[in-house]
This record gives structure tokens, C-alpha cells and sequence, in this order.
């Protein structure tokens, strides 16, 4: 393979990669010294695979302990013989059982997975009362009792739109603003499990999280759509909800500006 390969630069193919991960092992998406991370072991296999270092550029990251169905990511590569989807099994092949590359595509010399990125979709999955499977608890969050959908969609549809989402933010986010554009932000029930989606063009520290877990305290407290649109115009953190833990929530999906 050597002789197939030239150094990543000005001419090189521009890799996009769909990934997808189970995030309990992980210290998140980027890479960290002395950690194990998503970013890390891919970037790992790639420089197996050139014999250089390669940089890896994705869409977004992860917390420790969130998982992945639709992450992207990008990088250049010098090997000119392979088919980009011969990536897939060649990547998989060297990464753990825990990542797995679904998709490998040639895209735009200048594409960026970062900032082409035009919307992100996270999806957090609860288990509504009864016991949990073993497994099931990896990747959902217990509740006690089935909440009221109609209540928790009516405060979903006051997000929706250009919104300061300063009352979501966790502590140690640097955000220059903290204005996001929501498109989705809804409850739903499927395969026996409660699903909260949310979409928007980015999204603050722990947001998702803090997202949920407030519209489910709202809801268990009763707080009315109006008293909810109070509560997110105070840009007071305090007065938020619980951030859920991150075992429950998936990147489910990136949408780019252009292909």
C-alpha cells in the first residue's frame, strides 16, 4: 500500500466518513492525551493505514459516555488506487468493536464536516417505568412514569426558531453567543421507548441534555407553556432543569449545506 500513498496535502482526496459509536468507553469525541476517545482511535487507524499522522475534522463533538449513529467526519488522504468506500472494511478492520465506519465518500476538496455542518439532530431515549434490561441501561434513562406528551410538545414548540438558549448552557461553555436556530425539539414514543429529538444548526455545552431534562421537570411540576417561555427568556441557568446523564443521548444525524 506505501506505493499508493503521497503525502496529505495540496491535490489530496477529501474523505467523508459516516460514523457511528457506542460512547460508555469513551472520554468523548476529540481526542485527549492519556484518554480514549472516538477521535483518537480513528485517527489511530488512519495513521496505520498511511504511515503518517492524518487528521480527522468531525461534525461536532461528543461527552463522555454519549453515542453516536450519524457522526461525520472528514480527512485527506493520499491514496489515489482505492475505491472511498473500500475505507469502510480497510478502517474497520483496525478499529475496536466499539466504532464503526457505515459510510466512506469523496467529497468537495474544500468540504469541512465542522462548517458544512447546517443541522444537527441528538435524540435521547428513555425507558417509561418497569425494569430495564441489563444492556438497555448503556443507552437510555430510567423514568418512573409515562409523561404527558401533548404538555411536553407544547413547551418543545416554544423553542422553536432563533433562541437564546443561554438558560441550557453548562457550566465552562465559552459560546461568543448563545443564540441557536431550533428547527425540532419534540417528544415521541417508539419501540416501546419515550424519544426526545432535537434539531438545531449547534448546540451549546450539555444543551440536549439540559434541554430534556428541564422539559421533563417542567412537566412532572406541572409548569404551564407560558411559565416554560418565562423560564428560557430568564437566560438563568439556575432555574433550569437537571442536565440527564449522557448514557441516554445519541447524535442521531448531521445535515450539511452542501454534499
Amino acid at each position: 500500500m506505501t506505493s499508493e500513498i503521497a503525502p496529505c496535502a495540496a491535490g489530496s482526496r477529501n474523505i467523508r466518513l459516516l460514523i457511528a459509536y457506542d460512547g460508555t468507553d469513551f472520554s468523548g469525541w476529540q481526542r485527549q492525551k492519556e484518554r480514549r476517545t472516538v477521535q483518537g482511535e480513528i485517527e489511530d487507524a488512519l495513521r496505520r493505514m498511511h504511515g503518517e499522522e492524518v487528521r480527522l475534522t468531525g461534525s461536532g463533538r461528543t461527552d463522555a459516555g454519549v453515542h453516536a449513529a450519524g457522526q461525520a467526519a472528514n480527512f485527506r488522504t493520499g491514496i489515489r488506487r482505492m475505491a472511498a468506500g473500500r475505507f469502510v472494511p480497510a478502517l474497520n478492520s483496525l478499529l475496536p468493536p466499539d466504532v464503526r465506519i457505515l459510510e466512506a465518500r469523496e467529497t468537495l476538496p474544500d468540504f469541512n464536516a465542522r462548517f458544512d455542518a447546517a443541522m444537527r439532530t441528538y435524540r435521547y431515549y428513555f425507558i417509561c417505568g418497569g425494569e430495564a434490561l441489563p444492556h438497555e441501561k448503556r443507552y437510555s434513562f430510567f423514568l418512573r412514569r409515562r409523561p404527558r406528551l401533548d404538555l411536553l410538545n407544547t413547551y418543545g414548540r416554544q423553542l422553536l426558531g432563533e433562541t437564546d438558549c443561554s438558560v441550557f448552557a453548562g457550566s465552562g461553555d465559552t459560546s461568543k453567543s448563545r443564540s441557536r436556530r431550533i428547527r425540532a425539539a419534540y417528544f415521541f414514543f417508539e419501540g416501546g421507548k419515550l424519544v426526545f429529538e432535537i434539531s438545531a444548526n449547534a448546540f451549546l455545552l450539555r444543551m440536549a441534555r439540559s434541554v430534556a431534562g428541564t422539559m421533563i421537570r417542567c412537566e412532572t411540576l406541572g409548569i404551564s407553556p407560558a411559565e416554560f417561555r418565562l423560564l428560557v427568556d430568564s437566560r438563568d441557568r439556575s432555574l433550569a432543569g437537571p442536565t440527564l446523564p449522557p448514557q441516554g443521548l445519541w447524535l442521531w444525524k448531521i445535515e450539511f449545506y452542501r454534499e
